[in-house]
């Protein structure tokens, strides 16, 4: 049996990299694909008082509980299904449900940190980085935080400049060197994103042609 194709989509906060590892998902609409973000695997921090929690710092790798992430990924391959976490945001912690998720041909992993940990990179067939200039990035941010989660602008700055962008510089950024494909302007560069929907489907039918 042929395993999925796994997709890593990365960059900074505000990168565009939700919209490209969405329009690679539009362009599979005979095809089971699915999307996981690593935001869904942030720890369970239910043991911790709230005060603690809503000290986290959501952009360092030591938020991610990668250990799950890996395990229920391994099972997608080997075409089992999961049960996704889904982290509350108001809590600081994980809700008791979970989003049970059917395996898929192709899976497409998206997050600031998904190709921060080497054995979520060994399973990836296609690692991409979202390349986006710091000040698109930051507006962006100011918009959605502004707009979608009620936060003042002193508040999402005071957090770009404390934590944002110091862990992107330290933790993100650097990953770029591991990707396959650097892709600029997120999901407006159109011509990239045909490029790499092309790789997708030719892979998807060279492991069609070898299973015959």
């Amino acid at each position: 049996m042929n395993r999925p194709v796994v997709i890593g989509v990365t960059g900074g906060t505000g990168s565009g990299k939700t919209t490209v590892a969405k329009r690679i998902l539009q362009s599979f609409p005979d095809q089971e694909v699915l999307m996981i973000e690593q935001d869904s695997y942030y720890k369970d921090q239910s043991h911790i008082p709230f005060e603690e929690r809503i000290k986290t710092n959501y952009d360092h790798p030591l938020a991610f509980d990668n250990d799950l992430f890996i395990k229920q990924l391994k099972d997608l391959l080997n075409y089992k299904p999961i049960e996704k976490p889904i982290y509350d945001y108001t809590r600081h912690t994980r809700k008791t449900e979970t989003i049970r998720v059917e395996p898929a041909d192709v899976i497409i992993i998206e997050g600031i940190l998904v190709l921060e940990d080497k054995r979520l990179r060994d399973l990836m067939d296609i690692k991409i980085f979202v390349d986006t200039d710091p000040d698109v990035r930051i507006i962006r941010r100011l918009v959605r935080d502004i707009s979608h989660r009620g936060r003042t602008m002193e508040s999402v700055i005071d957090q770009y400049l404390s934590v944002v962008r110091p862990m992107h510089l330290r933790f993100i950024e650097p990953t770029k060197r591991y990707a396959d494909i650097i892709i600029p302007e997120g999901g407006e560069n159109v011509v990239a994103i045909d490029l790499l929907v092309t790789k997708i489907k030719t892979i998807l039918e060279e492991r069609k042609v070898k299973q015959r």
